[in-house]
């Protein structure tokens, strides 16, 4: 699943953060993000110990925030790069990564970020109806089914901070698994 790499040798990059105080599809670019412990991104839209995403408040204001970080790899917009044009942080997500694949990773892994911040990976991001408004086709293009018909979510990781810390572009990741045996990402 991870190339058969010890967790030590997995190491990645920030290639931007971004952020957004009001519900929006995209967030803005910033020169640093602050990740608060158990909150997620101060200033945020998402920050918050219980759920923000609004479907999820109207259903139950009260279940934790399992989203309190976005983070989608810089892969994914090169990978799309043919059809669509996407900068960093136009699809919601906090952080974007380089040198990571994200969606291999299983849930609870940990990743260390810059001289102090923690995330623990909960789930994949689900993709709505929204990401179509943002640019028509998208939603096809990230969602689709693997050979054995399994849905496959590729619109980025959710996770929650674990240890407060400022985040910019350029500071490197680390990753540390969970123990054995791995569990796989579910949507959040």
């Amino acid at each position: 699943m991870l190339n058969g790499k010890l967790a030590s040798q997995i190491a990645g990059i920030v290639i931007a953060v971004s952020l957004s105080n009001k519900h929006t599809f995209s967030k803005e670019n910033q020169d640093a993000i602050k990740l608060v412990k158990g909150f997620g991104v101060e200033r945020d839209a998402h920050f918050g110990s219980t759920v923000k995403h609004r479907s999820r408040v109207a259903q139950n204001p009260d279940q934790p925030n399992l989203r309190q970080v976005h983070l989608i790899p810089n892969e994914l917009f090169e990978e799309l790069a043919d059809c669509f044009h996407i900068e960093p942080g136009q699809m919601g997500e906090n952080i974007t990564t380089a040198g990571i694949n994200l969606l291999e990773l299983p849930a609870d892994t940990k990743l260390m970020i810059g001289k102090a911040a923690v995330i623990k990976v909960t789930g994949l991001r689900n993709p709505c109806a929204q990401i179509d408004h943002f640019q028509p086709g998208l939603l096809k293009a990230v969602v689709g089914r693997d050979a054995e018909g399994n849905l496959i979510r590729k619109a980025g990781i959710m996770g929650v901070v674990l240890e407060s810390g400022e985040v910019k572009a350029g500071d490197e990741i680390r990753v540390q698994l969970p123990p054995k045996p791995f569990k796989k990402l579910k949507r959040v």
